[in-house]
């Protein structure tokens, strides 16, 4: 758990207790609005700027009234960017409103005259019984968890609290007395604590049945974009299972899933049956729907036995793979599974394989290959997907995939093959997505339309929702269908008469996409705008402050747009969309041949550049879900796109990588962009030294000091003759090669280093700066490594006491440098300055 608090300078300090003893805290409740300082924000004090700091103010003063110090505010507690961490919060929020010493409900509509000293209740009541804080799903596990609650007008004035409000507060939301005054939620029905809920609203139709988790004491993942009924359909599996087996079914059962029976009943018998089989394989192309048969046999497995547990897991990336068992070992509650230390993926593996675990069927989907790459999101790193999988009978393992090889790399001959749907089976699935009944005389032209969409799922959803959105014929899409494909057919007329086939097969997709976007072209532009700055970066998680547009609202219009057609699925809860990867495929195709993937690569890029954060560790969990976006972009653009704003990203990315600990790969990088800037800008300019500095750095961190050394040395000549002696980045440079020293034990030459640009640093900079602070701290480390203890304890009480009277004694430099003092000083001597 993150908490908030100021230091004596009025500094605002975030402190994460992780596994630690969580103090006495206070918490907000309020309502979301513009302006909201994010966890994000904290790193500058650009956020003092925001609307929402007079919530943060607020909170600050409360806490100092009633003799606490930290404080707990939705907004900048919780790294949205961090999907482990925001997981563990949704799961956790009640819990943490439970354990508050103090809950302030800020009530943002609810104003109070200044003129007397106590708000007199006239003033007040008509505005707080209109107040939209109690109409919304979240602030109710608000009211009713913590046991004090103190409600506050917009200026910050003591309205009065949650028992001297009661009959107030029991008149306005339905509430009953015992649950306002803290009596256990099982003395009442689940329907009865359901119905507390129902008129309340939220942003997000799913939220209205999420806010229930903790009213309801179940864990449940989240799905945006299932729909209120279908979050409500497995919340209350989720009760029902309260006292059966966990399982982990992310996405709501398809109520459009028909057919596919002689595969369903061949995978159940596999898995039930007397020969149990405890590895299956389902393979076949992209789009005939193998995901969707694997969530039909969850389902069904979870109905014929309640002690089975079912787990789904994204096996398309490590990364994926990564979130997955995470989400299994909180739902199973390892021990140690939110240590970040642990490796989770080998904790989870080792507890499902043991002979006392419980029944169960691990889903891999998505499964394209036996080694898995990272793409810099979890600590993760390649690996080969069978190290992780549980050893054990009662351990079944099913696994979608499009490759006939990793399938019998995986499963054996364990296969069960989907191919394109039967007639009759599509013509049920089109039917199913219509919101319209097929009309008697439109029987023959429904055929013929899922002749042409050669009786692929995909196509037909994707067809469907165009119908639904447009409201048009089953005649009319078909003939907007048959003209683009004929347009397609006649631009590739080379094609020989054996491959046409094949081509409508590769590219119907492609065709569906084309006859959604024309529509979306004509009817909302930036909608099509995201599409194609969609289709330069990676396919999956892709966050929605990448979409830029005037206002929120906007934005959202055009996410819709895109959801009505089917051709984005929405991930509200990450503040992310993903696209399916024929989709994408497509969309670059489409791009390419009208000659625009090179420009719309470049809005990308520069669109990443906008929300990549600098290579601050506090900024990890955001740049760690960014890296796969600009990593699928740099490796798509050309190079003459080099210098400017790729080679800018591709610097961040560098850095980025550099800072995760990932050299290897930095160095790469690292090594493009010197060179790049030598042949484009020079030998000696500013940027090709830095490239240079870089890449030192990066070998000095791989032990590869005499390489470190010579491109150090190399770099501090050229910026004395260049920049000169006493420039800050020469300072730099010589620290850098200081170290370099220090770290092959040569303690000589880094003094020598060391005290020369501490000596310049105080002439340049001043005794006080941070700088030169910096030059004493690392010279009292050379100093303690020599065996020079009084020395390095002279210098680091120096410096520490320097530190802080400029900084304060509660900075983090600071707490730093006294717990290394403790360390470093022998007891019972003083040494003075």
């Amino acid at each position: 758990m993150r908490l908030l608090h100021f230091d004596y300078s009025r500094g605002l300090i975030s402190t994460d207790f992780g596994r630690k003893s969580i103090p006495p805290y206070a918490i907000l409740s309020h309502r979301w609005g513009d302006g909201e300082v994010l966890f994000e924000d904290l790193g500058s004090d650009t956020f003092k700027k925001k609307d929402g700091y007079r919530k943060i103010e607020f909170c600050a003063e409360q806490v100092a009234q009633d003799q606490l110090q930290y404080f707990w505010i939705d907004t900048c507690c919780i790294d949205k960017w961090n999907l482990r961490e925001r997981s563990k919060a949704i799961n956790s929020m009640f819990r943490w409103y439970r354990n508050a010493a103090k809950c302030y409900v800020f009530l943002s509509d609810v104003s109070v005259s200044t003129a007397t000293e106590i708000p007199q209740r006239s003033t007040w009541e008509v505005s707080f019984r209109a107040s939209e804080w109690f109409t919304r799903g979240w602030t109710l596990q608000e009211l009713i968890a913590p046991v004090s609650v103190e409600f506050f007008s917009s200026e910050g004035r003591r309205i009065g609290d949650k028992i001297s409000l009661e009959p107030l507060i029991r008149e306005i939301t339905g509430v009953p007395l015992k649950a306002l005054r803290g009596h256990s939620l099982d003395e009442f029905t689940i329907s009865e604590r359901m119905e507390w809920a129902r008129n309340r609203e939220t942003t997000e139709e799913e939220d209205n049945i999420y806010c229930l988790l903790g009213i309801l004491d179940v864990s449940m993942r989240t799905s945006y974009g299932e729909g209120k009924e279908n979050a409500l359909r497995r919340l209350q599996m989720e009760v029902e299972a309260a006292g059966g087996a966990p399982t982990i079914i992310p996405f709501s059962r398809n109520d459009h899933f028909v057919g596919r029976e002689s595969q369903l009943a061949e995978l159940e018998a596999k898995l039930l049956g007397d020969k149990q089989t405890t590895t299956l394989a389902i393979v076949g192309p992209g789009g005939v729907g193998k995901s969707q048969l694997a969530l039909e046999l969850a389902y069904k497995i979870r109905q014929k036995n309640k002690n089975y547990s079912v787990f789904w897991v994204d096996a398309s990336d490590m990364d994926s793979l990564y979130q997955s068992y995470t989400s299994i070992a909180q739902k199973l509650d390892i021990p140690g599974w939110d240590d970040e230390k642990v490796d989770i993926m080998q904790l989870v593996k080792f507890h499902l394989s043991r002979k006392d675990a419980r029944q169960c069927l691990l889903i891999f989907d998505n499964t394209e290959d036996i080694t898995l790459e990272s793409s810099g999101f979890s600590t993760a790193r390649a690996a080969n997907l069978i190290d992780y999988l549980p050893q054990s009978e009662l351990c079944s393992i099913i696994f979608t995939t499009t490759n006939s090889d990793t399938a019998k790399s995986l499963a054996s001959q364990n296969i069960v093959k989907l191919g394109e749907m039967a007639p009759d089976m599509a013509q049920r699935t089109l039917e199913n997505y219509l919101n319209t009944p097929v009309l008697r005389s439109e029987q023959q032209e429904a055929k013929l339309l899922l002749q042409d969409l050669l009786y692929l799922p995909l196509a037909i959803v994707q067809a469907a929702a165009y119908i639904n959105t447009r409201n048009v014929t089953l005649q009319m899409y078909r003939s907007q269908l048959v003209r683009r494909k004929k347009e397609a057919l006649e631009r590739d007329s080379a094609l020989s008469k054996d491959k046409l086939q094949e081509y409508g097969i590769k590219s119907l997709i492609a065709i569906t996409l084309l006859v959604s976007m024309d529509q979306i072209h004509r009817s909302d532009t930036l909608a099509a705008d995201y599409l194609f700055l969609a289709a330069c970066v990676d396919r999956k998680d892709i966050p929605l402050d990448f979409l830029e547009a005037s206002s929120l609202r906007e934005r959202e219009d055009a996410i819709k747009v895109l959801s009505s057609y089917a051709l984005i699925v929405r991930r509200p809860a990450e503040s992310a969309l993903d696209l399916h990867q024929l989709v994408h495929r497509a969309l670059r195709e489409w791009l390419r041949k009208q000659e625009l993937l090179d420009q719309w690569t470049r809005n990308a890029i520069t669109r990443l550049l906008r929300v990549f954060p600098d290579h601050d560790h506090g900024n990890r969990s955001k740049w760690r879900r960014l890296l796969p976006h600009a990593k699928y972009a740099l490796s798509h653009s050309l190079v003459e796109q080099e210098i400017g704003n790729r080679s800018t990203l591709a610097w961040k990315y560098a850095i980025t990588l550099y800072s995760d600990g990932r050299y290897n790969e930095s160095e790469e990088l690292f090594v493009q962009a010197m060179e790049m800037s030598q042949r484009v800008l020079g030998e000696e300019h500013p940027s090709t030294l830095t490239s240079m500095a870089n890449l030192a750095s990066t070998y000095r961190s791989q032990g590869r000091w005499k390489e470190a050394e010579e491109l150090f040395m190399q770099v501090i000549e050229t910026r004395k003759r260049v920049l000169g002696e006493e420039h800050l980045d020469t300072l730099t440079s010589m620290t850098n090669l200081a170290s370099t020293y220090r770290n092959q034990g040569r303690w000589k030459e880094a003094e020598e280093l060391e005290v020369q640009v501490i000596e310049t640093r105080k002439r340049v900079l001043g005794e006080e700066h941070p700088d030169t602070l910096t030059s004493m701290n690392n010279l009292a480390f050379t100093f303690k490594l020599q065996g020079r203890k009084d020395d390095a304890i002279l210098l680091m009480r120096q410096c520490s006491q320097l530190q802080k009277q400029i900084l304060g004694p509660q900075h983090p430099y600071v707490i730093s440098s006294v717990a290394i003092l403790d360390q470093w000083q022998p007891e019972n001597v003083d040494i003075t300055v």
